[in-house]
């Protein structure tokens, strides 16, 4: 269409009508063509220009329409304008969107690589795997058991009288009742949650003949009070070795080669007599680094197998003896990295976390 024809002096409705209608063909065409920002803004001045554009043209001719067709004329050039527009930003709207597909998918070997931000093992989870290799090295295989337990292998079988103070419902964490097709069901031996992880000892022995070296490591619960050395939720790792003419020797061979294995070369240990009814002589494992400040830091309990345990899972005294030992896993690491309070490891605090 000719801008000249809007300039002529009369001109049939028919015809402006005709001629809008082709307008905005024309402009439709024009900005589905333009394929760069460039001839996009070519197209939107040659249409929508506010001097020379032809849809201002078009605007100039209504005066050239018959004094009683300008209503009807008006009309449809409001209609063609807003054709024009929508046609116009539809086109840019859809070049901005081939623009973002084309930088998202584009490939710049220049620009720098991201930083992967690479998980972490929890410290007590690398400490675990450390112990496992540790006492793997001295011969010892890997044992579990499970967490919720019966009073058996909690205490019977480890020499705990029913009137020892370690069976108070306060001091351990009973699970009076279980559920079975949705209904409570009482069990004739009451279930709680490990307080020790000699349980694994007594649920290996019971299936394996001497000679036996096995460790476990696992989560133990008791109702403590939390404190710098004190949680009620940690977790122990179990030694046990049976077989004929084990020793008390052996006994303190093999921690005095786990403590310098895990703390080092300048690590001490020393033992004191103590009481447990699962061993028979007991000592307390005390740990010391002069390296640090030269404290002496409890680490657990260990000793002979009292002969009443090995009788209870079928083992002859006369025949077998064995050593038993429990090292609180968190106070090793924290020995190792110097913590101070092994709350610190159950706080989930990145900072904390992110140094090992």
């Amino acid at each position: 269409m000719s801008s000249s024809f809007f300039g002529t002096l009369v001109v049939a409705l028919n015809d402006y009508l005709t001629q809008l209608d082709d307008l905005v063909q024309q402009a439709r065409c024009a900005f589905a063509e333009a394929h760069t920002a460039e001839q996009l803004e070519a197209a939107r001045i040659e249409y929508l220009g506010a001097k020379n554009g032809r849809l201002k043209v078009a605007q100039k001719g209504l005066g050239s329409v018959d004094k009683a067709d300008k209503p009807a004329a008006g009309k449809q050039f409001n209609e063609t304008k807003v054709a024009v527009e929508a046609a116009f930003e539809e086109a840019k709207s859809g070049l901005a969107g081939e623009a973002a597909s084309a930088d998202d998918g584009a490939f710049d070997p220049t620009e720098p690589g991201s930083r992967l931000v690479r998980g972490r093992l929890h410290p007590i989870t690398q400490t675990i795997a450390d112990l496992k290799d540790i006492m793997g090295r001295l011969g010892f295989s890997v044992a579990e058991g499970p967490e919720i337990e019966d009073e058996w292998h909690n205490f019977e079988a480890l020499n705990i009288s029913e009137s020892h103070p370690a069976r108070d419902p306060l001091e351990n964490f009973y699970l009076a009742t279980a559920e079975a097709n949705g209904a409570a069901v009482e069990h004739e031996s009451p279930l709680l949650l490990r307080s020790q992880t000699s349980t694994v000892q007594i649920r290996v022995m019971e299936q394996t003949q001497p000679p036996v070296r096995i460790i476990s490591l696992g989560r133990v619960y008791r109702p403590d009070t939390a404190d710098p050395t004190h949680y009620p939720m940690f977790h122990q790792v179990e030694g046990l070795m049976v077989d004929r003419d084990v020793s008390m020797a052996d006994l303190k061979s093999v921690l005095r080669l786990f403590a310098r294995s895990y703390l080092g070369e300048d690590v001490h240990v020393r033992f004191r007599p103590s009481f447990f009814p699962f061993t028979e002589p007991s000592v307390e494992v005390d740990m010391s680094r002069h390296d640090a400040d030269g404290e002496w830091i409890e680490f657990g309990g260990a000793g002979m197998v009292d002969p009443h345990v090995l009788r209870s899972v079928g083992y002859d005294p006369e025949e077998f003896t064995g050593f038993a030992f429990g090292l609180g896993v968190e106070r090793l690491c924290a020995r190792r990295h110097r913590i101070n309070d092994i709350r610190e490891f159950y706080k989930n605090d990145i900072r904390f976390l992110h140094q090992f």
